[in-house]
């Protein structure tokens, strides 16, 4: 079989011991780490998503696929360090200031890592400046904000106003996401898009990407 191919099926097993391994021999085989990433960590990644999004594995799964990606990754890092790091852009994340909540953001951001981008993650309780002063020190192309509690979503708007006001709408898209926000709410405070779940807000954050 395929190294590549087995890669990614034993990080959709979630096997992290054994992605590890097999990483180090496709190294030795002399595969371009670049190739290691994309068609054995990112797609296992890709195929953990689908079923993730599809009902046929549930977030443990995801969970341990993660696990399994990162043991990958601290094999190829090194090389990355002395190549230069690929990845499909970098992503500010965060929940927005007031919310404390961050199962679904901490889900989108290993979504993203697992689909290549770069993620800087905020935390919870961001203030809108944070957001914005980091998208401007790390050249970051996107904010992704995320709530729980209706009472924080106001704050999203107050992201979006404050990269208005500083002519950055155009440099910094938004995309907003967490339980009780919607598509509407979304369009409603001029955010750049939405996602219902982790996956979805892969799909969106690639769009963006593609967009820009």
């Amino acid at each position: 079989m395929d190294i590549l191919k087995e890669i990614s099926e034993n990080l959709e097993l979630g096997d992290f011991e054994k992605v590890s391994l097999l990483t180090k021999k496709a190294i030795e085989e002399k595969i371009p780490v670049e190739k290691i990433l994309k068609f054995g960590l990112i797609g296992g990644m890709d195929i953990v998503g689908e079923k993730y999004k599809t009902h046929q594995i549930f977030l443990p799964d995801v969970l341990m696929s993660a696990r399994a990606m990162h043991a990958g990754m601290d094999v190829l890092k090194p090389f990355f360090i002395r190549e230069g790091m690929p990845n499909s852009g970098k992503v500010i994340l965060g929940t927005i200031q007031g919310d404390l909540h961050d199962i679904g953001k901490n889900l989108v951001g290993i979504m993203l890592k697992g689909a290549g981008f770069e993620v800087i993650d905020l935390g919870t309780d961001v203030s809108p400046e944070k957001f914005i002063e980091t998208a401007k020190k790390e050249a970051a192309y996107i904010i992704g904000m995320s709530a729980l509690l209706t009472t924080t979503m106001p704050m999203m708007r107050k992201v979006v106003e404050l990269l208005k006001k500083e002519g950055l709408e155009d440099k910094v898209k938004t995309i907003i996401g967490g339980a009780p926000v919607s598509k509407d709410f979304a369009q409603s405070i001029g955010a750049d898009a939405y996602g219902y779940d982790s996956t979805d807000a892969v799909e969106s954050v690639r769009k963006l990407f593609n967009q820009a």
